[in-house]
């Protein structure tokens, strides 16, 4: 499966991933979404519009609480906003050559690490057996209040 980097055409096909995912990714406007795309460090897609891959850098202009979490702990990172595959397409180690697109990249920029949230509550056991099996440590947990979830911040020293 070929990664590649976003172009604007893929704008529409993304922005609908994201929102058949909307409970593990939050929901976004098309104008949020583009806006996210706009600001990120690090924006993949997986040829044939079945997955995606958003990450920002330590000095990001983004105000999610968790990126803000991983701000306070840790001063080189790119942190992992989102990634999806879509369900037709799971299973073929798509993830997997994201991932491994992402790391590349920031070995080669000089990051220290990556680092991301998993729900814990609702429980995303795939989610969890994925990254830990790419050598994710959890490394804190947090009540999002208003949002009615609970994450796992992970991270993978590179």
């Amino acid at each position: 499966m070929l990664i590649r980097s976003f172009i604007a055409d893929d704008l529409t096909w993304m922005h609908a991933l994201n929102q058949e995912h909307a409970v593990e990714l939050s929901s976004l406007t098309r104008d949020g979404f583009a806006e996210l795309i706009e600001k990120a460090t690090y924006v993949r897609v997986a040829e044939k519009e079945v997955g995606l891959l958003i990450s920002y850098d330590q000095d990001g202009d983004y105000s999610s609480i968790n990126f803000k979490w991983f701000c306070v702990a840790y001063d080189n990172f790119l942190y992992v906003d989102r990634i999806v595959i879509s369900k037709a397409a799971r299973g073929q180690g798509i993830a997997r050559n994201l991932y491994d697109d992402l790391f590349s990249f920031a070995k080669a920029k000089g990051y220290e690490r990556i680092v991301c949230e998993v729900n814990s509550d609702p429980p995303n056991p795939g989610s969890d057996a994925f990254h830990a099996s790419l050598g994710f440590q959890i490394v804190g947990e947090a009540e999002l209040e208003g949002k009615g979830k609970t994450v796992r911040y992970m991270e993978k020293a590179l």
